[in-house]
């Protein structure tokens, strides 16, 4: 397994709550507090699959933010960049989910720790040190989280791989032409891309044809392309400098989904991983990504499915960075 952080994901952490069963909050029951966010579960599912990573993030000093802190602090996540705003509090995101898993968020957000990001907090020899850098769309969509975004994919992008998950919410930008311009303005500083049509059609992108989308989103720089299509499984589009040149394509794994909150993050967690252990086959690494992101389908919460590594190898046995 890795030992030293080669990887920095940069987002939000916040606090989820989880119906018992699906149906509008009349019908859902109660609701649990689960561990969450778009860059948070990115972490959480690197560091339980084995490679923890540096995460830049901040908590509230509320409650909330403790119980954050608490699985943070449970994981093999360095402490480094972990930010403590005691004048912010934790962001809440409400999930309601239909008959087949699928969820849409209820946020409440009004001073939330993910909104105060700010430039210049990741030290350039921090980034010298690692890989590769992920980002979210998330906290792109205010200020000042935005700018502290974008410095840090510019400083990182003469220095290692940059990664770019848009993940739209609409509820958090004030308009689908905001989300647009901010998204498509970072591509030139980002690396790898990993998104789904809806993500790039809110961005302004034609998305009939999905393996058009994939090279239409490579011609604004990032040399590598990933879309994730829901049942239809995954394809993964890669220039000649891509580490996965070429195109791949990943149907999926039949599980009986739970919950789908943080699929696509654990998805890119395991493909993040496999990129950075020297994984070259598109196909390879997208069959890794899909057997976490199917693992985290499989219990509420968006990594509690994923703890340890014989789940993951249910789907797919070769894992490249455990001995």
């Amino acid at each position: 397994m890795t030992d030293d952080p080669t990887v920095l994901v940069a987002g939000d952490t916040l606090v989820d709550f989880v119906p018992e069963r699906a149906g509008p909050p009349g019908q859902a029951g109660g609701y649990t507090p689960k561990f969450g966010g778009s860059g948070a579960n990115v972490a959480l599912a690197l560091d339980r699959i084995g490679v923890p990573p540096l995460f830049w993030t901040r908590l509230a000093s509320d409650d909330f933010g403790a119980f954050l802190r608490s699985h943070l602090e449970d994981s093999s996540i360095p402490d480094d960049l972990l930010v403590t705003d005691a004048d912010a509090r934790t962001t809440l995101a409400v999930v309601t989910h239909d008959e087949d898993g699928d969820r849409s968020f209820s946020f409440y957000r009004e001073d939330g720790a993910d909104t105060r990001f700010r430039p210049g907090s990741v030290a350039d020899a921090t980034l010298d040190s690692v890989s590769w850098v992920h980002t979210t769309g998330v906290i792109m969509s205010v200020e000042p989280s935005r700018t502290a975004t974008l410095e840090l994919q510019s400083r990182a992008s003469d220095r290692c791989t940059v990664s770019l998950d848009p993940n739209w919410r609409p509820e958090m930008w004030e308009s689908p032409y905001e989300f647009g311009a901010v998204v498509r303005g970072a591509l030139d500083a980002v690396d790898v891309v990993k998104a789904t049509p809806a993500d790039l059609e809110a961005a302004g992108f034609e998305t009939d044809d999905p393996e058009a989308l994939a090279q239409t989103v490579a011609d604004y720089g990032p040399h590598t392309v990933v879309l994730t299509l829901g049942g239809e499984g995954a394809l993964c589009y890669g220039t000649e400098e891509s580490p996965v040149s070429g195109w791949g394509r990943h149907e999926g794994y039949d599980v009986d989904v739970v919950d789908t909150t943080g699929a696509g993050d654990a998805f890119l967690a395991g493909f993040i991983a496999a990129l950075t252990h020297d994984v070259t086959d598109a196909e390879s690494a997208l069959a890794l990504a899909n057997a976490a992101g199917a693992v985290a389908t499989t219990q509420p919460g968006a990594v509690s499915a994923l703890t340890g590594f014989d789940r993951i190898r249910r789907f797919h046995d070769e894992i490249p960075w455990v001995e």
